[in-house]
């Protein structure tokens, strides 16, 4: 498996900003699939299974390289710009 220079640089995960769900979700009223957190700046938003695809649009907004799984049990990483999990 190949790791990117994006997931290797990382330090501690910051602090969910809406550790309740997916941020655009709760707002708006929709449902998710399941969460990601954005390692950059603490952005829960649902997976590209879920309707608002929101963790997608984060990174389409801001750029921020890298997500980790927001679900219990999981802490796989994806780099969107080296398109790899780590």
């Amino acid at each position: 498996m190949t790791v990117c220079e994006h997931i290797t640089a990382l330090g501690s995960d910051p602090a969910p900003n809406t550790p309740s769900g997916c941020e655009e979700c709760l707002a708006s009223g929709m449902r998710w699939v399941h969460l990601r957190l954005c390692l950059e700046c603490g952005h829960v938003g649902c997976c590209d299974s879920s309707p608002g695809r929101h963790a997608s649009a984060h990174f389409g907004s801001t750029s921020h390289p890298v997500i980790r799984s927001f679900q219990p049990g999981e802490d796989w990483r994806w780099c969107f710009v080296d398109q790899v999990i780590g």
